[in-house]
């Protein structure tokens, strides 16, 4: 993706999450909704440049973004390794940290946190308290919701489509599909981030809300 200027940083959301199969539904409900909304999803797979260091890349993203989606969901423990998934807090610990400690237009940064329940962080994260926090109970129409309310309440934008009707455009989206999939000759399957964002573009042209 070209590098923001400064208009598309007000419209530019930084999207922290995971990325395993397990939670792809809820991934692409959250990154359709925020293109819905007018908005612009940035993450880490937007590029693939292996001479990129991952975390350059994402500090980059989190510098040109006003907004941030950040699903710490997943940070419980490895069932391969035991061990914790600490990628998540980390990027979110970076958002914040620049909001803090970055140049002046970065104050006005503001994110929304996801969990799967509203209260869970208070047992492995107890410092982000008092930031905006919520549950979606592993639903991607939960997540997308909140997302859509999110985006709607910071902006006050008027244009903003309801959250169910949010819903329910992304679900015919998502039967919709693979048919423009298979016109590009893609898997729709298998798509990649710049993909799917290039076939959400596309059915929105047609589906202005």
């Amino acid at each position: 993706m070209a590098t923001q200027g400064k208009g598309k940083y007000f419209l530019s959301v930084f999207i922290n999450c995971p990325f395993d199969s397990a939670y792809k539904p809820i991934f692409e409900a959250i990154v359709f909704a925020v293109y819905d909304c007018g908005f612009i999803p940035r993450c880490a797979l937007e590029e693939n440049d292996s001479d990129t260091i991952r975390i350059e890349k994402i500090q980059k993203i989190i510098l040109e973004c006003k907004y941030g989606i950040h699903d710490i969901s997943r940070s419980g423990m490895d069932a391969k390794t035991n061990l914790a998934r600490f990628n998540m807090p980390f990027e979110l610990g970076l958002f914040l940290g620049c909001k803090k400690f970055g140049k002046q237009e970065h104050n006005g940064k503001s994110c929304l946190i996801l969990d799967s329940d509203r209260f869970r962080y208070r047992d492995f994260i107890s410092d982000i308290s008092g930031q905006d926090i919520r549950g979606h109970n592993d639903s991607p129409e939960e997540s997308l919701k909140q997302v859509r309310d999110y985006l709607a309440s910071k902006t006050n934008r008027k244009t903003i489509p309801s959250s169910n009707l949010t819903w329910e455009r992304y679900k015919q989206f998502s039967t919709e599909l693979p048919k423009y999939a298979a016109v590009l000759k893609w898997d729709f399957q298998n798509l990649s981030f710049m993909e799917y964002l290039y076939l959400i573009k596309g059915w929105l042209k047609i589906n202005a809300a």
